[in-house]
């Protein structure tokens, strides 16, 4: 996505004024957080604060025609304690000549210091662009903006998704992992990253948030950009995670081996956007290095060799984000009490299909016209938006196979041919395959074993070859070669063909 909107979005309008720096540290414990467009996360996140803090930092301020509490179910809202009820509503509202006034945006940013625009990818487009233009014309620009919407937009314009952060690179982004259902529970605890390019802001946007509640723990990061790619990408992982836990419920041992890999691609992946962002949208005062933020290493890069010279590959710094990784984790659990994440709901709904069907679906719309019948309407999938995009976040942003092999695989299950779902479906219902898939797909086109496997051979099964491979890469090997592929494709196993497929579809 080429387009940049610049905006100043920090606590000071001059960093070297000294009065309004005294002024905001002196006042920070009373300072205000709102959030804007009251969904279940945030309406939990109040319910939280409410059950664990007696300051009035948080106000609310639901979209116009939404009720503040619409999000929660009639269940859920009998199950709530009436006391911490009446004082999450007293968030949303505020007395005006003697009648009760629900707060809007405007009155957010008017009486807060950070404003968090909690839309989903439905409605964030036109509210950042709202709030940006409403807190200038209220003389506000000192209120620090921020989103958490987990999935990436689409510019109806030249038709591509982007990442809202990377369009707008002084947006700050706040994450971490926070089920709506167990903020509600009085004896957990979380944690949070609060991430903004300026250092200074993310310091004191993380304080500020910290003090909401005690069970809520913020730590700064500058990794705006990278934590919402993660996030967009954690959600299609979740729909992957949902499936094989509720369709492998019976192979434990599996789940392990398939978490890990989702988190390790997620990481991967955005380790690769971050070489890309970050040389367009440099960090902004250097004054704090990120030890300093908290970080464990001013950076960590990773080379690969080409022509015998180390290049940069990616940066992967982010990652010593810890509540960033635990939100993937997480999204990818099954909990011990109450609902997992809607997206990982969606992949339980994906094996019941695989299940009873046979067959993987046949398309996008038979998996949605399921999911609402399980109550999880496409708005609030933000996974299943992300999927949708996939394709050409793959290719702006250059992803690897090995990277994202995972996504693509369960990509191809919507989307593939009617003949190759059937090998995909095979991989997806088999523990041994699926594994095999696991271990063989996060290997890069260079390696040796893989390669061949993928042209129907065993390298060990073929000394000659594999002498020949060692010793010089002549004309005779490649001859031998086609001729080996021509007799022994056929015999590949499943898992082989099913990367095949991918490597078919999508070719970085």
């Amino acid at each position: 996505m080429d387009k940049k909107y610049k905006m100043n979005n920090s606590f000071f309008r001059q960093f070297n004024n000294k009065e309004s720096f005294y002024s905001l540290l002196e006042d920070i414990e009373s300072c205000k957080v709102g959030f804007y467009s009251v969904g279940l996360y945030p309406a939990s996140l109040a319910y939280n604060c409410a059950m664990h803090s007696e300051s009035n930092n948080i106000l609310l301020a639901p979209r116009p025609g939404r009720d503040l509490l619409g999000a929660f179910s009639k269940d859920v809202l009998s199950n709530m304690e009436h006391k911490i009820i009446e004082k999450v509503e007293g968030m949303g509202n505020y007395f005006f000549e003697g009648k009760s006034k629900i707060n809007t945006l405007e009155d957010l940013l008017l009486k807060c210091n950070i404003v968090i625009l909690a839309s989903n990818s439905n409605h964030i487009q036109n509210d950042i662009r709202y709030a940006i233009e409403l807190r200038k014309s209220l003389n506000r620009e000192n209120v620090v903006l921020a989103c958490l919407v987990g999935s990436f937009c689409f510019d109806d314009g030249d038709k591509k998704p982007y990442i809202l952060c990377n369009q707008y690179p002084d947006l700050a982004f706040f994450t971490g992992f926070h089920r709506h259902g167990a903020l509600r529970n009085p004896k957990d605890s979380f944690t949070a990253n609060f991430c903004h390019p300026d250092s200074l802001t993310a310091l004191i946007g993380a304080r500020i948030l910290n003090q909401l509640s005690p069970n809520i723990q913020v730590s700064p990061g500058v990794h705006n950009i990278e934590c919402q790619y993660i996030k967009s990408i954690k959600n299609i992982s979740s729909i992957f995670a949902g499936f094989v836990t509720n369709f492998h419920s019976e192979k434990p041992g599996m789940l392990p081996t398939i978490n890990t890999v989702l988190l390790t691609q997620c990481l991967d992946q955005a380790a690769t956007v971050s070489l890309k962002v970050r040389k367009e949208n440099k960090f902004q005062n250097v004054n704090f290095s990120l030890k300093e933020l908290g970080y464990g290493e001013d950076i960590i890069i990773s080379k690969e060799n080409l022509g015998n010279k180390y290049v940069e590959s990616a940066d992967y710094t982010f990652s010593q984000l810890n509540a960033v990784k635990a939100d993937v984790l997480g999204s990818m659990s099954l909990p011990i009490e109450g609902n997992p994440t809607r997206n990982f709901q969606a992949g339980q709904v994906l094996s019941d299909m695989l299940l009873r069907l046979k067959r993987c679906p046949n398309d996008v719309g038979e998996f949605i016209n399921w999911c609402e019948k399980f109550s999880l309407g496409q708005g609030g999938l933000e996974g299943l938006k992300s999927l949708i995009y996939w394709p050409k976040i793959y290719r702006e942003f250059n992803i690897k196979n090995n990277n994202c092999s995972m996504i693509n695989l369960i990509y191809l299950c919507f989307n593939a041919e009617a003949e190759e779902k059937k090998d995909i479906y095979e991989v997806l219902i088999n523990s041994d395959a699926i594994t095999n898939f696991c271990q063989e797909s996060v290997k890069p086109n260079l390696c040796l074993e893989l390669n061949y496997k993928l042209q129907g051979m065993d390298i060990f099964d073929n000394k000659k070859l594999f002498y020949e491979k060692l010793i010089s890469n002549n004309n005779k090997m490649n001859f031998e070669k086609k001729l080996y592929e021509k007799l022994s494709s056929k015999k590949n196993p499943n898992y082989i063909k099913a990367i095949n497929i991918i490597n078919k579809y999508f070719t970085n």
